[in-house]
């Protein structure tokens, strides 16, 4: 299996999006891919809730219908990174959505971790503001292949992540708007580090350049190897596809040299026990 992600730089224009997300199906099934990811909110990218809104009244439901096609077209696994979907309540779920190569919905999943932080040299987020979080892990499979679903800011919680490898996933998924302060220090570390802790692929394929909404993320979009090794990575500023080989068997050998989920212990926690009474 050829693993492909694409670097891209979304716009609040949904219909130039989508050509630059079915450009990157073609060029990928042109290489072989077999999995395509492209990046959290890759179908729009809004300025604000009320442009967020307007998409998912108007505009999602025809998204999907159309990277349905997109999949079927070109027979791969599309997996859309995230759009905003409507909640059962006034806020947006941030969905990932997996299409199979016949363009079936194979699965979905609502990120769980919302970005609310006060990032040094940017403005304040609060994802949570406009956005319920979603409460379940997600593993899926492609071709006998088990691949665990994330969404950006997830990457920092790595008990997410040794649940999906627990769960038998074998690739780990983080399509991503990471911001530029926090891409240039945490973004290669964190993908890495959660491919060496869990023995799985990781594919990010992230948002990157000055958007038309006044953002600027980070980029560098990565695939990393189980035993932590970079195989494929795009330029800050760069827009493209990047793609790198599936082996189950480099799963099979980075879990057998260090193998951490059979040496796990239970234990408890007991804050300050040697403490004098």
């Amino acid at each position: 299996m050829l693993l492909g992600a694409l670097q891209m730089c979304s716009s609040m224009d949904v219909r130039g999006n989508l050509s630059i997300i079915e450009r990157a199906c073609a060029d990928a099934k042109s290489q072989g891919v077999t999995y395509l990811q492209v990046p959290e909110m890759a179908v729009m990218f809004a300025k604000n809730y009320a442009g967020i809104q307007a998409f998912v009244e108007t505009g999602a439901e025809t998204a999907i219908a159309t990277l349905s096609q997109m999949a079927k077209t070109h027979q791969l696994f599309l997996h859309v990174g995230s759009m905003p979907v409507a909640g059962e309540n006034s806020k947006c779920l941030n969905r990932a959505f997996l299409f199979g190569p016949d363009g079936t919905q194979l699965a979905h999943y609502d990120k769980i971790h919302l970005f609310d932080a006060d990032v040094a040299g940017d403005e304040p987020y609060r994802e949570s503001a406009n956005f319920d979080a979603g409460d379940r892990a997600v593993v899926a499979e492609l071709d006998g292949i088990k691949l665990g679903m994330a969404i950006c800011y997830d990457l920092r919680f790595p008990q997410l992540f040794a649940t999906l490898r627990q769960a038998g996933a074998q690739i780990l998924t983080v399509p991503a708007a990471f911001t530029v302060p926090t891409g240039r220090a945490h973004w290669e570390s964190l993908l890495r580090a959660r491919a060496i802790e869990t023995g799985c692929y990781m594919v990010a394929a992230a948002q990157g350049g000055h958007h038309a909404n006044g953002r600027n993320t980070y980029g560098h979009s990565m695939i990393v190897s189980p035993w932590g090794e970079i195989l494929a990575t795009c330029a800050e500023g760069a827009d493209g596809l990047i793609v790198a080989p599936f082996d189950a068997e480099q799963v099979k050998q980075a879990r057998s040299r260090i193998p951490t989920l059979g040496n796990a212990r239970d234990f408890s926690l007991s804050v300050n026990h040697n403490a004098a009474q």
